[in-house]
């Protein structure tokens, strides 16, 4: 049976997260046809062994080394037999129900897209995983939010609820659990890999939106995110690779702030090598 949808998961020396994720989707599984396909980017810490041992129904696809978060996405979207293709983080929960929800949305709204659920961390607080596109001011708004939320500031994570609590149709939704109609990735070439990591779900929703197709957060659907996990692992390499995808993000969205951005990661010590 041709499966609805494709479950993609890709995966950097994140073991533990790895097997809780999976044991989520086997334990609780989608009533919908489909499928897991883990790519594990050679990881040094048996990532790939613990798939084929623990979980024999997920096809594994073992790379040969580390390409990038958007080039695994690309590898897991092309050998996707689904419908639709559902790229979902490592340090994710996923509860009974949230992927059937989710689908049934939006195959309710064809011109949608794309469609990300409600995530919340470990004590069932939300966090922002939608937004407006990146651009100077907005950034500088987005990141105030986040840090006034994870210092659970009362004020900010109130208003975060309450975004957090209403459907929208946002520019971008949080490529730790995005769903998207395969028909409509392929249509945009898939992501694009000069994001190693970090901006490329945003970048990805902006191809899809310029093609006049809609993105939705839809919070009927939630999924817990473990986020800062493997960051925490790897600080200076973590923020050494958000900071190349937001100059390669900003060259290709607004290449007049470019030389701004890159004079201020200067004189900051932060512009990367």
């Amino acid at each position: 049976m041709t499966p609805a949808l494709s479950i993609v998961i890709v995966s950097y020396n994140a073991r533990a997260d790895l097997v809780r994720c999976l044991r989520s989707l086997t334990s609780r599984p989608p009533a919908a046809a489909h499928e897991v396909i883990v790519v594990d980017h050679a990881s040094p810490d048996g990532s790939a062994d613990a798939v084929r041992t623990e979980f024999p129904g997920v096809r594994l696809l073992p790379m040969a080394g580390n390409p990038g978060f958007a080039a695994g996405c690309n590898t897991g979207i092309r050998a996707a037999a689904g419908e639709f293709v559902l790229l979902l983080n490592s340090d994710t929960i996923v509860p009974a129900g949230a992927l059937d929800r989710l689908l049934e949305r939006v195959r309710r709204e064809p011109d949608v897209a794309v469609a990300g659920p409600r995530l919340v961390d470990a004590e069932g607080l939300p966090e922002l995983s939608f937004g407006a596109m990146i651009a100077p001011l907005a950034e500088a708004r987005r990141k105030l939010l986040t840090r006034l939320l994870e210092r659970r500031v009362g004020p900010a994570v109130r208003y975060v609820q309450r975004l957090a609590s209403r459907e929208r149709y946002p520019d971008w939704v949080s490529g730790a659990c995005l769903l998207v109609r395969r028909q409509d990735a392929e249509a945009v070439g898939l992501l694009d890999e000069r994001f190693f990591l970090y901006t490329e779900d945003v970048d990805f929703c902006a191809s899809i939106r310029a093609r006049g197709r809609r993105v939705l957060f839809a919070p009927a659907a939630e999924i817990v995110h473990l986020r800062g996990r493997s960051r925490a692992t790897a600080v200076a390499s973590s923020e050494a690779a958000y900071r190349r995808s937001q100059l390669a993000f900003y060259e290709k969205h607004h290449p007049a702030w470019a030389p701004a951005l890159r004079f201020y990661l200067r004189i900051r010590g932060r512009l990367p090598r």
